[in-house]
């Protein structure tokens, strides 16, 4: 009944954003961790700009004019990412050296990160706290 709703897509988000923001941190961490080590270069995770895209890809998709394939072996002229398959990206920041040593962590930057990731989880963990809420009062109701 509610496997399909936007619910569950949202829980599904939410939950993906979750893990992402745990990844997140464990990556701001390993930065700090390494502001003394000689050459390190610091590493972000990409995301919401794949999300993005995926979310732009499945609208772009209602406006395309259907491509004619007259053979199974013809490539489609537009395929769409599915938002169930972006998965994070690490990147390594390898264009930016801020000291002599080569190394790239700025710690301040690094901690306005960290503080921003914890009120992205805390937010993301409130919001999936009331749709569990809303779910578990709505099979109560019915």
């Amino acid at each position: 009944m509610f496997e399909n709703s936007k619910l569950m897509m949202t829980n599904y988000l939410l939950e993906r954003g979750l893990d992402v923001e745990s990844l997140r941190r464990k990556v701001i961490s390993n930065n700090i961790s390494n502001v003394d080590v000689p050459h390190f270069k610091r590493s972000e995770v990409n995301f919401e700009s794949e999300l993005k895209r995926a979310i732009m890809d499945r609208k772009e998709k209602e406006n395309r004019l259907p491509a004619l394939m007259t053979d199974e072996r013809h490539i489609p002229f537009f395929i769409p990412r599915d938002i169930m398959a972006v998965r994070p990206r690490i990147n390594l920041d390898y264009n930016t050296t801020s000291r002599n040593d080569g190394n790239n962590v700025d710690v301040e930057k690094e901690m306005v990160d960290a503080a921003k990731n914890l009120m992205r989880y805390n937010a993301f963990t409130n919001n999936l706290n009331h749709n569990f809420r809303m779910l578990k009062l709505a099979m109560r109701t019915v």
